[in-house]
Order: C-alpha cells, then structure tokens, then sequence
C-alpha cells in the first residue's frame, strides 16, 4: 500500500470515528450506549417464583462481581407496582404480567418485554365459603376486591364480560392481592379476583369457593425493561437474561427443591407452594403464537372498557411489547 493509500485510510477512519462521536453527542444522553451501569435494580415477587430462587443463589451478584456492579433486590406486591417501580426508575428489571403490560405500554411507556418467567394458570375468582354466589352472573351488583392494572382485574374483566355484564355492573374495591383476601375472608367484599399463592392459600386455609377459572383468560409473566435502558446496556440486557435462563432450567429439573426454596423465602407453606407451582409451566421463555393469539382475544374488552383507545393501536402495542432478541441464541 502506498504512502497516499495510507493517508486516505487513515482520513477516512478519522471521518468515521467523528461521524460516529457526533451521532453519539446528538443521541439523547440517556440512550447513549454505557459499558456498565454501577447498580443492578432487579424486583422479586410471589408471582414470580424464579426470582426467589435468583435472589437466594446469589447468581446475579456472581455473574456482575467482576465488573463491581452491585445488585439491589426490590420487592413488587403486584404487576402495577413493577412497572410503576420501573418506570419510575426505581428497578431496571421488573416481573410483570401480559396485559397490565399491554395497557402500560399503550399509554406511552417505554417498556419491552424481553424474557417470560412463567405460562400461569394463576387467577380464580373467589367468594368466602358461605357465599350463596355460584357463578359470575351471580357477581352483579356486587362488591369484588381486585388490584387495578393487574392481572387478575383484566381477568375479572373478561370473565363479566363474557356473560354479558361489564365493570359498571359490579362494584370494584381496589384493593391489592394481600389486601383482597383479607377483606374477602373478613365478609367486606362478595368475591375476590384472586392471584396464586393469595387464592390457593385462602382455599386451603379458610375454605374460600372458586366460581371461576379460565385458563385462556390467564396470559404469560414478563420479565419487563425500558427500551432507553436496553439501547443503553444491551449487553447487561442479555447477560440477566442468560442467569434467568439458568435458574429456568435448574427449576425444570429441581421441582422440589424449588418449591422448598420457594416456600422458604415467600413466606408461604410448603402444600401451598407445591399447588401454586403444579399450576405454573416454566417450560418455554419464548412466546408462542397462542400467547399473542390469548392476548389479541383480550383487545375486544379492553376497548370497551376505554383502557386502549381502538383495537389497532392494541394490536400494534402487543406486536412492539415483546422482543426477544436478548435471549441466548437469539
């Protein structure tokens, strides 16, 4: 290569290196790529059953100590309050269900699903075990104790619904999963939409009455991010996502070693967190299209009830919500 080869080399590297600084000093500052952040924020949750087990390995503080980047475990009490935290910027990292996702991302925040923790069967509607109420139908006029933006309140949705009756039919105490049981076992409230192990644990311990189960109605656990913070450290992204993969496996092929830990740390019972967890599939952390179908079957009621404003825009926010190119091999 001659001497004026080189020099054109040189000046064209030169220009790309400038061309890239200044396409990074445009860019705004909070989605400019970053090597490490110095703090992993990642939540924990009942209904989220890996996160128990991350938490107690330690296996996240393992894979992130050589880059002296700490992690701070943050508990959700529910799907609203994760992605409150998270778009709040109190965690980095945040269990969430499908269609509270849905709605989240609808209205302007910047989420992405990028990992599914569970396939749930997880919601019942219940009513206290002397309850003359045998069905929905039965629910009209009524009080029910649900968490708003969570799963079990777009179940709840669905379900009154699908027998006619909408949210104006019934009257809705929001309150939150721990909160519900107690104001159902305590006769403040009809019926209850349940979440597991709250549901299953007031079955087995004070003989409330399950009206309603619907599989279908039920959609995926999301382990939830901001898309700046992806943009920003796309490489963290995927590293808490290959150690959530190892705890996936381990619990496949651990499943009462899982529900001990599970119990231990939740606080629950060990018969309850065997129940709780005979009805959660681990088995695929990648979306089927029966999950984007389950989801778009859901679209219908949640237009009626003015928490999406049509259902294209519905159809488009599942088809941005779930990226899952952060998954190993991917």
């Amino acid at each position: 290569m001659t001497t004026l080869s080189i020099r054109k080399h040189s000046v064209l590297r030169t220009m790309i290196r400038c061309i890239g600084l200044l396409a990074l000093l445009l860019m705004p500052s909070e989605l400019r790529a970053a090597p490490m952040p110095s703090e992993l924020r990642i939540d924990y949750a009942d209904y989220n059953p890996l996160s128990y087990v991350l938490k107690k390995f330690g296996w996240l503080e393992k894979e992130f100590e050589a880059d002296h980047v700490a992690v701070r475990w943050i508990f959700s009490e529910g799907s609203n309050q994760g992605l409150d935290f998270l778009t709040n910027g109190s965690v980095d990292f945040a269990s969430t269900s499908a269609l509270p996702s849905l709605i989240s991302k609808a209205k302007g925040s910047p989420i992405k699903a990028v990992y599914i923790f569970s396939h749930p069967d997880w919601i019942s509607l219940v009513v206290n075990r002397d309850s003359p109420i045998k069905s929905v139908r039965g629910l009209k006029g009524k009080k029910i104790a649900a968490t708003p933006v969570t799963e079990p309140y777009f179940f709840l949705l669905r379900a009154l619904h699908e027998v006619g009756l909408q949210k104006s039919d019934v009257i809705i105490l929001p309150l939150n999963h721990k909160q519900g049981r107690i104001a159902l076992e305590t006769n403040k409230v009809d019926a209850w939409a349940g979440i597991d192990p709250y549901g299953i644990s007031s079955q087995l311990e004070s003989g409330s009455r399950v009206i309603y189960r619907n599989e279908a109605f039920n959609s995926n656990g999301f382990l939830t991010i901001t898309e700046p913070f992806a943009v920003r450290y796309p490489d963290v992204v995927s590293r808490v996502i290959r150690i959530y993969e190892r705890v996936r496996k381990w619990a496949v092929t651990h499943p009462d070693d899982l529900a001990v830990i599970y119990s231990d740390e939740s606080g629950i019972s060990l018969p309850i967190a065997k129940v709780t967890l005979s009805k959660v599939d681990l088995s695929r952390p990648v979306p089927a299209m029966e999950d984007i179908i389950h989801l778009r079957e859901a679209v219908p009621v949640l237009v009626k009830e003015k928490m999406v404003s049509d259902s294209s825009v519905a159809n488009k926010v599942i088809d941005d919500l779930v990226d899952p190119a952060f998954l190993p091999g991917k």
